[in-house]
């Protein structure tokens, strides 16, 4: 399994915040990222990106933002962000400004900025996936605050999908607008890698490179194995100096070391989202015994895994 698809599993829609407002110019909605990745379009008409203390990005018809960084976001029909907003876009929902009340799933689809339904002169769209978890970090710490995919470099048509079912009323939508944002989140990660001056992840690069691009499959497939080097080495089919050589200049630290980290990710995903034992978690992901798995994982988080398992369930140890 690649990186990419290892860190998209851990982040996948599941009744997922999905909207459409339609919008009268001046409009503006505030988007509080959080622990979130937002996809956000200009389904019609155009609009602007703006974060204090960085440059406004224009946001053409039918473009793709991606939207990762912690704080605040306004999209807004000028630069100057003169409408109030018409609502907040948060973790947990999607707040009217007005009332301060969360917006039921029915309301998102015909919020108006004062127009008149599908006559406004806008209609922006966004959608956000809860996310939580050290793998889903490794993907939101390797990319930039916003990133935009023009509409003339996307690829995937499931944009176009997206806003087809929004208006829908089909027994089942809520399933087919989640897997739809799922493949509209990876089709802008994998657009946005590929245009021209982009620098993609290490981990990104990696999976079409003929010698690290098998290691790190077999890593993820199988961080349970008793990896070594040369094991490593084989799976390339190069010799030992030469796999550790290119591992360490396209990922920039050593294999060894790398898997390291990726168990202590893999265990503290699963420190948190299940009831596995310290030593079943412990086997899982390559370790002898929970001793050795504890004392890693405390070199590495600052505390022993049942304290990070209790403070993630909001308990203390």
């Amino acid at each position: 399994m690649d990186t990419l698809t290892e860190v998209l599993e851990n982040i996948r829609a599941s009744g997922a915040l999905i909207g459409q407002n339609l919008l009268t110019a001046p409009w503006s909605v505030r988007v509080e990222t959080g622990s979130t990745i937002t996809v956000a379009a200009m389904l019609r008409g155009e609009g602007w990106i703006l974060r204090d203390g960085a440059e406004p990005i224009h946001l053409e018809a039918q473009d793709l933002a991606v939207l990762t960084g912690c704080g605040s976001v306004l999209l807004a029909s000028d630069l100057e962000g003169r409408g109030a907003p018409t609502c907040i876009l948060e973790p947990e929902g999607v707040r009217a400004q007005e009332s301060g009340r969360y917006l039921d799933r029915e309301a998102l689809g015909s919020r108006s900025g004062g127009g008149a339904g599908q006559a406004a002169e806008h209609a922006l769209f966004a959608g956000s996936f809860p996310t939580s978890g050290r793998i889903a970090e490794r993907l939101l710490s390797t990319l930039p605050p916003v990133l935009v995919v023009p509409r003339a470099q996307q690829r995937s048509r499931a944009l176009e999908l997206l806003e087809r079912e929004i208006g829908s009323c089909e027994p089942g939508q809520q399933a087919v607008l989640d897997r739809l944002l799922d493949i509209v989140l990876i089709g802008a990660l994998r657009d946005w890698f590929a245009l021209p001056g982009t620098t993609a992840p290490a981990w990104y690069e990696a999976a079409a490179d003929p010698v690290v691009g098998p290691a790190l499959s077999a890593l993820h497939d199988h961080p349970e194995h008793a990896w070594t080097v040369e094991a490593l080495a084989h799976r390339a089919r190069v010799s030992r100096a030469t796999f550790a050589r290119r591992f360490a200049e396209v990922m920039g630290e050593p294999p060894i070391s790398y898997l390291a980290g990726w168990r202590l990710c893999l265990a503290a995903d699963r420190l948190q989202e299940g009831d596995d034992t310290l030593e079943a978690i412990a086997r899982q992901v390559g370790y002898s015994s929970a001793y050795a798995f504890s004392a890693a994982f405390t070199r590495e988080y600052g505390m022993r895994p049942s304290r990070y398992r209790a403070l993630g369930r909001g308990s203390a140890a």
